[in-house]
């Protein structure tokens, strides 16, 4: 910005020397001129009164030299004295001839006239003597220009000291205006600068009331009505994300060329993406399930709110969500895009197939045990009380139901009770190596009956865990004893403990029957089985793997699986480490 003050300032002094200058060269010439006329009077004047005086006394007057003398001492000028036809006929200074030689051709019996002796530096005038109407000669004045020069100098000096004063004056106080008005243009325009950055607590000083004063304080409203603008939309964004990321539905927003412009956090973590295979990619090439594919391009096409039902299969599980989808359409009917709100109704789902599933599931496994006691009791009722052998048989099997009853009844004390809101475990340092000797202790003779080989491979001695022993025993018990049911004779089971750098793995292997792909995400569902005769042959309830399952994730923990037909079974579980 000093550059644009110097080149005010310049630009000002430049225009003013200007016309300083010109005014000099003008005001010089009109003095000098002036000077010359005044010069020429008086040299007329005098050059009127000594020919007057001489036209009286006459050219034969015996003092007219010595009157001359003392004239020409008084008039500071050189007298001569020509004859009509313009010889000397006397001279003040007794030396006249050059004069008569300088003068001779401007001669004149009717007027005056003058010359000015460049090469002598000398002004000469005269005048016509006429003594009673009639010629009687010419009377010159000369004198040295030395008066005129010395005057010259004095007018230029005096005009350029007067003008190199005024000058000097001008520039200060062009300096002082300059500076008095750009000082704040220039911090204006600063400030100007900031706020065009995005800085708006940038201000200006309102030093005065005049124009510039206004120009600083209208800055300074501006900045202040930008800050606080900023300032609300600022809060608004924080508003929004927050709100965006913290909702607890999934949100995702494609422009109108297809590409995906923001997934919340909701989102991201109901489909377990990471920002950067979202960011600015196509819809299609990011979005691996079909259905919301198929759902977007239906938006796409009809440019109409969509509201459907979505089940999508995920690695362990499937999940229900409630899809909108609506376009977003600009001013003049612009097309900007589409929005998608992903609401996880999995567990209304589950809860609406649970208490029907529980129904028809308790229903179902009450109906044959109760049939058969009720059957055999009748039966025995009826006469069979007397054959020995048929009441034993008919009370086993009483018996094994009501057992199994009672088992049924157990697993659903227990679910509840686990899935009650203040379930708490018995927290405590577990070894997990000790703790898997134990289960598989518990487990070995059922294990031999079938034939079945029992494994545990650990990496270290020592490996703990935070967690109720109870509760994880009941875990591995589970676990293990349904790779035994499903194991056929002479398989083999393994427990592999894995002590990691945060988290301890724990992964029981068998050679059973394994579970179709299909099936998998189902299988931690209460009462679901699959193979459901002979799951129930087997004694089981349906609920030991959901038990499992909310134990696990009581302990904080994961609990995944992998299976292959005819091959065997892997469940994997982790917990973090002490």
């Amino acid at each position: 910005m000093n550059k644009f003050r110097f080149r005010l300032l310049f630009g000002f002094i430049t225009l003013i020397t200007i016309v300083l200058v010109g005014i000099g060269i003008l005001l010089g010439a009109m003095f000098k001129g002036f000077y010359l006329n005044t010069y020429n009077e008086r040299m007329e004047k005098e050059t009127n009164l000594v020919g007057f005086y001489v036209s009286d006394q006459g050219l034969q007057h015996p003092e007219l030299l010595e009157n001359l003398k003392l004239m020409s001492e008084s008039l500071d000028s050189r007298i001569t004295i020509l004859n009509k036809d313009g010889s000397l006929f006397l001279d003040s200074l007794n030396s006249g001839k050059e004069v008569e030689d300088m003068i001779h051709q401007y001669l004149s019996k009717t007027k005056n006239f003058k010359l000015t002796d460049d090469q002598y530096d000398v002004y000469y005038y005269g005048a016509p003597i006429i003594k009673n109407g009639g010629f009687d000669g010419y009377v010159i004045l000369s004198t040295p220009v030395e008066s005129l020069k010395e005057v010259y100098e004095h007018i230029w000096v005096i005009l350029i000291a007067s003008l190199g004063l005024a000058l000097i004056v001008i520039v200060m106080l062009g300096v002082k205006i300059t500076t008095q008005y750009t000082k704040p243009i220039e911090s204006a325009t600063a400030v100007a600068i900031e706020l065009a950055k995005g800085n708006y607590k940038a201000r200006t000083y309102e030093e005065s009331i005049d124009e510039t004063g206004m120009l600083s304080q209208s800055i300074n409203i501006l900045a202040r009505n930008l800050q606080n603008v900023t300032r609300d939309h600022e809060m608004q964004q924080d508003r929004l994300r927050t709100l965006i990321e913290n909702m607890g539905s999934g949100l995702l927003l494609i422009d109108g060329k297809g590409y995906i412009n923001l997934a919340n956090r909701a989102y991201k973590e109901l489909f377990s993406v990471k920002s950067a295979d979202y960011s600015n990619q196509l819809y299609h090439e990011s979005i691996q399930y079909r259905e919301i594919v198929a759902l977007i391009e239906e938006i796409f096409m009809t440019e109409e709110t969509v509201k459907k039902q979505l089940l999508l299969q995920f690695p362990i599980d499937r999940k229900h969500f409630e899809v909108y989808g609506a376009p977003i359409i600009g001013l003049n009917d612009e097309w900007k895009g589409i929005v998608l709100v992903f609401h996880d109704i999995s567990e209304l789902k589950k809860l609406e197939q649970m208490r029907k599933d529980f129904v028809a599931n308790v229903s179902h496994e009450l109906k044959t045990p109760i049939t058969s006691i009720k059957g055999f009791s009748e039966t025995l009722l009826d006469g069979a009380l007397e054959d020995r052998e048929t009441l034993e048989s008919f009370l086993s099997i009483i018996l094994k139901e009501s057992e199994r009853l009672q088992s049924l009844i157990e697993d659903l004390l227990e679910l509840s009770k686990v899935e009650q809101q203040g379930f708490q475990l018995n927290l405590g340092q577990v070894n997990m190596n000790e703790l898997i000797e134990d289960t598989l202790i518990m487990l070995k003779g059922k294990a031999e009956e079938k034939e079945i080989r029992l494994d545990l491979i650990y990496n270290d001695e020592n490996i703990f865990i935070s967690g109720d022993v109870y509760r994880l025993k009941q875990i591995f018990i589970n676990l293990i004893t349904n790779a035994i049911t499903y194991t056929p004779p002479n398989g083999k089971i393994k427990v592999d403990i894995r002590k990691k750098k945060e988290v301890v793995e724990v992964f029981v292997i068998d050679t059973g029957t394994g579970i179709d792909e299909k099936e998998l995400p189902r299988i931690f569902e209460r009462f679901y089985r699959v193979d459901k005769a002979r799951s129930r042959n087997s004694g089981g309830t349906g609920l030991g793997l959901a038990i499992v399952k909310h134990l696990v994730e009581a302990h904080h923990g994961e609990i995944t699986v992998t299976s292959k037909p005819e091959e065997g079974t892997s469940f994997r579980l982790a917990f973090k480490r002490m």
